[in-house]
C-alpha cells in the first residue's frame, strides 16, 4: 500500500535536486531562489489539510484515500513534463515566472497524492505495527529518491546525453530525467490504486470504533477548530518539525550553489558553464546517497525503536544528521561529501517515519486524515519562514556564500534533536511519557 510513494519521491527527488538549477538557468539570482521555492510549502499548507479533511469524509468505489492518489498522480506527471520546458512558453511570460508557476502546480499535485498515504498507513495498521508501516514507506521513499536523484547524472555521464545547453535552456539530460520520472510516478501510483484495499466504513468501525465525525462545518472552519484543539503530543512534535524542516529546506535550495562556489570554486553567478552543470549533477548523486541510506536505515528503525524508544531513536538520528550537514563546510573534496550525506540519510529516514509513528497514537482514528494534513503545517510553516528570509540571509549575513546556510541547517537539526526529548509518546509503552 506504500508502493505509490516510490513514484511520489521520484517527483520530489527531481524537484529537490534540480529546481534551483532550472530556475537559475531561467535567470533567478541565488538570493532569490528561496522566494521562488516558497510556492512549494505554501501550496502544501493549503492543500494537505483540505485533502485530509475531504478524504476523511470520502467513500467511493475506489475507497477513501485512493481517489486523491490518482488525481494527484495525473496532475503531477503533467507538471514534471512541463517544468523543464517552461522556456517554450516564454512568448507569454518570462520563462522564470512560468517555471515558478509550474513548480507551484507540480508541488500542489505532489501534495494531493502524498497526504492520503500517511493516513492510509494509519488507517490500516494498529499502533504496534505503525512504526514498521512508516518504516516500509520510508524505505520505498528512499528507493524512489535514489533513482530520481541520480537520473540527470546517469543520462549525462553513462548514456552521453547532453549536459549543457544554450543560455536559458535546460540541458537534455535534465529533461529526459523529468520525462522518465513522470512515467514512473504515474505507474507507481496506479499500482497502489489497483492493488490496495481499504476498510469500508462499517468494517473500519469494528477495528477502530465509531470515532468518525462528519460535522456540518465548512472545511476551513473545521480545520481551524481541529488545529486549536490538537493533541499535546502534536504541539510538542511541532517544535521538532520546525527545526527539522527549516534545515531541510536550506539543504534543498542551497546545496547546488553551495557546491558550485565552495567546492568547485565558481563565481556565484556562473550558472551556464559545464562545471556548474557538473556541480548540479553531483548534487543529484549526493541527494541520491542520503536517500539510499535512508531507505536502508529505515529497515532498522522498528528494531531500534523497540529497544530504545521512538523518541530516543529520533534524537540520535537528528543529531547525526546535524553533524553531517555541518561537516560539509570542512570537507572540501566533493567526493568526500558522500560521508556527509550518509549522516543526513540517517536523519532523513527518521524524519520520514518517527514523527508520524508517534503522532498516529495520539490522534482520534476518525480524524486521521485531517490531523495528518494539519500536521503538515509544521512542515510547511518553517519552509515558508526560510523561503522569506533564507535568500536575504545568504546575501547579507553570509556574504553570498551559500555554504553557511548548510552549516546553519546542521545547527538547527541539533536543536531539533534536543527538542524531541520533550515529546510525549503515548504509544511507547516502555518509556511512557518520561
Amino acid at each position: 500500500m506504500s508502493f505509490g510513494f516510490l513514484g511520489i519521491q521520484f517527483g520530489f527527488a527531481l524537484q529537490n535536486g534540480n529546481a534551483s538549477r532550472i530556475l537559475q538557468t531561467f535567470g533567478a539570482d541565488v538570493e532569490h531562489l528561496s522566494w521562488f521555492w516558497l510556492v512549494a510549502p505554501l501550496t502544501g499548507m493549503i492543500i494537505q489539510p483540505l485533502v485530509g479533511y475531504f478524504s476523511d469524509r470520502t467513500w467511493t468505489a475506489l475507497g477513501r484515500r485512493r481517489p486523491y492518489f490518482l488525481a494527484g498522480a495525473i496532475l503531477a506527471s503533467m507538471g514534471l513534463m512541463f517544468m523543464p520546458n517552461a522556456s517554450l512558453l516564454a512568448g507569454l511570460l518570462p520563462a522564470l515566472y512560468i517555471g515558478a508557476g509550474i513548480l507551484m502546480i507540480m508541488d500542489a499535485s505532489f501534495n494531493i497524492a502524498m497526504e492520503p498515504f500517511r493516513a492510509l498507513v494509519a488507517d490500516n495498521l494498529p499502533d504496534e505495527q505503525r512504526t514498521t508501516g512508516f518504516a516500509v514507506q520510508t524505505f520505498l521513499i528512499g528507493i524512489g529518491a535514489v533513482v530520481g536523484s541520480w537520473l540527470p547524472y546517469v543520462f549525462a555521464e553513462w548514456l552521453g546525453i547532453a549536459k549543457t545547453a544554450a543560455v536559458g535552456e535546460v540541458p537534455e539530460n535534465v529533461k529526459m530525467a523529468f520525462y522518465f520520472g513522470a512515467v514512473v510516478f504515474l505507474i507507481a501510483i496506479l499500482w497502489t490504486v489497483i492493488t490496495t484495499k481499504e476498510f469500508p466504513p462499517e468494517e473500519y468501525k469494528k477495528y477502530f470504533g465509531d470515532e468518525e465525525q462528519r460535522e456540518r462545518y465548512n472545511p476551513f472552519r473545521q480545520i481551524v477548530s481541529d488545529f486549536a484543539h490538537m493533541p499535546r503530543t502534536m504541539k510538542q512534535l511541532g517544535v521538532v518539525q520546525f527545526f527539522s524542516w527549516f534545515a531541510l529546506f536550506s539543504m534543498w535550495v542551497f546545496t547546488t550553489p553551495a557546491l558550485a562556489t565552495h567546492h568547485y570554486g565558481l563565481a556565484v553567478d556562473d550558472v551556464h558553464s559545464a562545471r556548474f552543470q557538473d556541480a548540479g549533477n553531483w548534487v543529484g548523486i549526493l541527494f541520491g546517497v542520503y536517500n539510499g541510506v535512508a531507505a536502508v536505515f529505515a529497515l532498522f528503525l522498528p528494531a531500534i525503536a523497540a529497544r530504545i524508544g521512538r523518541r530516543r531513536t529520533h534524537f540520535y538520528a537528528l543529531l547525526v544528521g546535524g553533524l553531517g550537514l555541518m561537516s560539509m563546510y570542512v570537507i572540501r573534496d566533493p567526493q568526500w561529501l558522500l560521508l556527509s550525506m550518509v549522516a543526513v540519510g540517517v536523519a532523513w529516514a527518521s524524519i520520514l517515519a518517527m514523527p508520524y509513528a508517534i503522532l498516529a497514537g495520539a490522534i482520534p482514528s476518525g480524524k486521521m486524515g485531517i490531523y495528518m494534513g494539519i500536521f503538515n503545517f509544521f512542515i510547511t510553516f518553517p519552509q515558508i519562514v526560510n523561503g522569506l528570509i533564507g535568500g536575504p540571509m545568504v546575501k547579507y549575513a553570509y556574504g553570498n556564500q551559500p555554504i553557511y546556510a548548510l552549516v546553519a541547517a546542521g545547527v538547527l537539526l541539533v536543536l531539533a534533536a534536543v527538542s524531541v526529548l520533550r515529546v510525549e509518546d503515548r504509544g511507547d509503552r516502555r518509556f511512557g511519557n518520561r
